[in-house]
């Protein structure tokens, strides 16, 4: 963080928010605020430049078409590269996690090179489509409880020696390999299919972005009431019999 001033940025609202997936920029906004930090919100349309200078960067999920489109104009722009090069957060869902990878399958049947941020493979499902809540346990190593989140999908998920998984899944596909993950991430930028949005689902998840933009171990408490009535919830509804 620079001139202090947290900088949020959320990319293509205007083809990637799908699911309420801009919910995630105002959690991440909201938490910030609540502890009396400067915070200033950016949201880039498709037609503008990614800033380089942000400190977190959040992109949605979204359909076939404008998925390609979004990482076509982003491997153009370069801005996404830089501002990780600088030491930039990233979180992602669902088509903005594919994205981020090293290759998806496009709505063209096609194999559409990613940004290369995550190492991780997506190709399309032969299945059922991946619908439904989903309860998981985040990587021991990140510090946060269970994960809930809604997936909604037919993209399969390969994680390579880069990244490693976000969570395991209890109920639900997560990233529809078998295996049991959901999501990935190294060190700066994370991925995953569950939307919620998943960081009003997941205000830990949230928290951890801020630590890691502002290189501290704790934030100061806030009030998580309603947060947790809502992960009560949907944590219910992930465990009843389909």
């Amino acid at each position: 963080m620079s001139d202090n001033q947290l900088r949020i940025v959320w990319i293509y609202p205007d083809l990637l928010s799908t699911y309420g997936d801009q919910g995630n920029a105002l959690v991440v906004e909201r938490r910030a605020r609540q502890r009396g930090l400067d915070v200033a919100r950016l949201d880039v349309r498709s037609d503008q430049p990614i800033p380089t200078s942000g400190d977190i960067y959040l992109i949605g999920g979204g359909e076939d078409r404008p998925q390609r489109l979004a990482a076509e104009r982003l491997r153009r722009d370069g801005g996404l590269y830089r501002a990780v090069e600088n030491g930039a957060i990233v979180f992602s869902v669902c088509a903005g996690y594919q994205i981020l990878g090293q290759e998806f399958i496009n709505d063209l049947g096609q194999r559409e090179p990613g940004l290369g941020l995550l190492d991780v493979v997506s190709t399309r499902g032969e299945g059922a489509r991946c619908v439904g809540d989903v309860l998981g346990d985040i990587d021991p190593r990140l510090g946060l409880p269970p994960l809930t989140g809604f997936e909604n999908h037919q993209g399969v998920t390969h994680i390579g020696p880069g990244a490693r998984p976000l969570a395991q899944v209890r109920f639900g596909n997560g990233n529809g390999t078998g295996d049991g993950t959901e999501g990935a991430y190294n060190d700066t930028v994370f991925g995953t299919y569950m939307h919620g949005p998943v960081l009003a689902r997941n205000p830990q998840i949230a928290d951890l972005l801020l630590k890691l933009a502002l290189d501290v171990n704790a934030l100061p408490p806030t009030d998580d009431r309603w947060y947790e009535a809502l992960r009560t919830e949907r944590i219910a509804a992930a465990q009843q019999p389909a």
